[in-house]
């Protein structure tokens, strides 16, 4: 089985106010990710962190005892005894499931999400980066990324939105009735912000986007979209109809303080950060509505046959990875079966007088190594330690060892 645990906190099992607390922008993964692989009987590990869900993956060293959560919470510094009736934690296989199916949005808020696969992929790279990946966290990473592209590519989830800041436009657009012709304003031009920029303009919003700093050439701004100096905010949200928040700041983008002082503040305001940009207090406001991740809800499960068709996908890419793992596991076997043939080789009654030519011994260990190289390489997908174990007893019995 796969030396392999995870610990998460998601939307599932924790509400938002939990999971914010445990939630963790690029620089602090950065930061977290030496401290929680310096750790006993951890060789690797790579933590991803989303808007709904932190979950860290660990490759432990053989027979060690890994505690995921109670690392994440060491190197974090937050309470693990009060996490755990909030968290879930998985080993081996299950783990190894779960993270193909949060790759496929199988386990996404918004079914079928396909920002998450790109957020997988990126948790692996910020891995790479900090030097806490191997060999085995790096190909089961790759294989979940090739599992949610695939159900991307190969299934049709249909009528799924693609991502929270769809959703938010959609469900927008209902509470207006229209779009068309109303002010937007979205503060944030990360990837969540241009989303949701794209998605109020397409439904007829005019949009306005704040930006920090504006550098020619490399602020990507959506098509149609206005922009905005972001230290005047609260003048672009006086008299908007609505507003969008989705950046990554740890503090507040909208207090209360500040919508209390609008004169026409918007009538709905949408967050959709984790930790969350929009101060609580800002709902007592009468004057507006305040959404944020959770008040998205479930989006329900597509047609029978996209599932069906989603999880044989999954089993694929599972069965390659433990096939792969189980190849792995037997190359400590596999040179010790070199040896061994090698060995019976050169005491076969055939070959025994040849024995004394250094050249002939040198290919006749290249031929073995290669024959059994060719051999195995055709099999990788039902070699195993137990079965390699079985051929080297065989071969040790008659060799007469």
């Amino acid at each position: 089985m796969v030396e392999l645990w995870m610990a998460g906190v998601d939307f599932v099992h924790a509400p938002l106010d939990m999971r914010e607390r445990v939630s963790f922008v690029r620089g602090q993964v950065q930061a977290l990710l030496p401290r929680i692989a310096g750790a006993p009987g951890v060789l690797a590990c790579v933590l991803l962190a989303t808007c709904n869900r932190t979950e860290l993956y660990v490759h432990g060293a053989p027979d060690a005892e890994i505690d995921a959560l109670g690392l994440l919470a060491r190197a974090a510094g937050f309470d693990a005894d009060t996490y755990r009736p909030l968290s879930v934690t998985r080993g081996g296989e299950q783990a190894v499931r779960h993270l193909m199916a949060v790759s496929a949005g199988l386990q996404s808020q918004i079914f079928g999400d396909e920002q998450i696969v790109t957020q997988v992929r990126d948790a692996l790279c910020l891995a790479r980066a900090a030097g806490t990946t191997d060999a085995v966290l790096d190909t089961l990473f790759r294989r979940a990324v090739t599992a949610g592209k695939r159900v991307r590519a190969e299934t049709r989830l249909v009528g799924v939105p693609s991502s929270a800041a769809a959703v938010a436009a959609r469900r927008a657009e209902a509470f207006f009735g229209s779009l068309e012709g109303r002010r937007a304003a979205v503060i944030g031009n990360g990837e969540m912000g241009r989303l949701a920029a794209a998605a109020l303009r397409a439904r007829g919003a005019a949009v306005t986007v704040t930006l920090r700093t504006y550098r020619h050439g490399e602020t990507v701004v959506p098509a149609g979209c206005a922009t905005w100096p972001y230290e005047k905010r609260y003048g672009l949200l006086d008299g908007a109809d609505l507003a969008v928040s989705a950046t990554t700041s740890p503090h507040c983008t909208v207090t209360a303080a500040g919508v209390s002082a609008l004169l026409r503040p918007p009538a709905l305001l949408i967050d959709l950060a984790m930790p969350r940009d929009i101060e609580q207090a800002v709902a007592d406001d009468g004057r507006v509505t305040v959404w944020n991740l959770d008040d998205l809800g479930d989006l329900g499960e597509p047609g029978a046959d996209e599932r069906a068709a989603a999880l044989r996908i999954l089993d694929e890419e599972q069965a390659a990875f433990a096939a792969w793992y189980a190849y792995r596991q037997s190359l400590p076997v596999i040179g010790q079966l070199k040896d061994t043939a090698l060995d019976r080789l050169r005491f076969d009654h055939a070959y025994g007088g040849l024995y004394e030519d250094g050249d002939l011994d040198g290919m006749a260990a290249l031929a073995v190594n290669k024959t059994v190289d060719l051999l195995l390489g055709g099999m990788k997908e039902v070699v195993s330690p137990a079965r390699l174990a079985a051929c080297l007893e065989h071969i040790k019995r008659g060799s007469g060892k």
